[in-house]
């Protein structure tokens, strides 16, 4: 199978593992006293269908301008960020506390196998190099991050 068409999973599998967090990390954020990071229900939940968006859009722009380009890197990117999140924090929470933390079912079902898939695909097909690929993982994670507070900032300034 060609990466351009098995790209399209990378949106899917986030906006999943969005929904399963969407629906539970809220008000399991607050039963645990940890992760409690200042946002309301209502925010979580739009910082998270604007990062869904965004998965959609970069891949779409990805499958548009091909082999090594920037959209393709920063689809890339974020597909090995979504990787990433996987093991931490969901994967490694439930495992050192023995319990269920929202987004861990889709991450160890769907993430890990089918961001893996992807990230190996795109290297061997030459959609991406591996230089650059890892420096795009670490910006693109980096920047994703760090818009969570002015997601969370916008969500609660629109008071949802």
């Amino acid at each position: 199978m060609s990466f351009p068409r098995l790209i399209w999973l990378f949106p899917v599998v986030t906006a999943l593992h969005n929904l399963e967090e969407a629906i539970w990390f809220p008000a399991w954020a607050r039963r645990t006293g940890r992760w409690h990071a200042r946002f309301t229900p209502g925010a979580f939940r739009f910082a998270v269908l604007v990062l869904t968006v965004l998965a959609f859009a970069v891949t779409g722009m990805s499958v548009r301008s091909g082999r090594q380009s920037v959209w393709t890197y920063l689809a890339f990117g974020y597909a090995a960020a979504m990787l990433a999140n996987a093991f931490i924090p969901h994967i490694a929470v439930a495992i050192t506390r023995h319990a269920y933390m929202p987004g861990f079912w889709t991450a160890l079902l769907l993430n890990v196998p089918v961001l893996s898939w992807l990230v190996v695909l795109a290297l061997k097909q030459g959609y991406v190099s591996a230089d650059r690929a890892a420096a795009y993982a670490a910006g693109v994670a980096a920047a994703l991050l760090a818009s969570i507070p002015a997601l969370f900032y916008l969500g609660r300034a629109m008071r949802l």
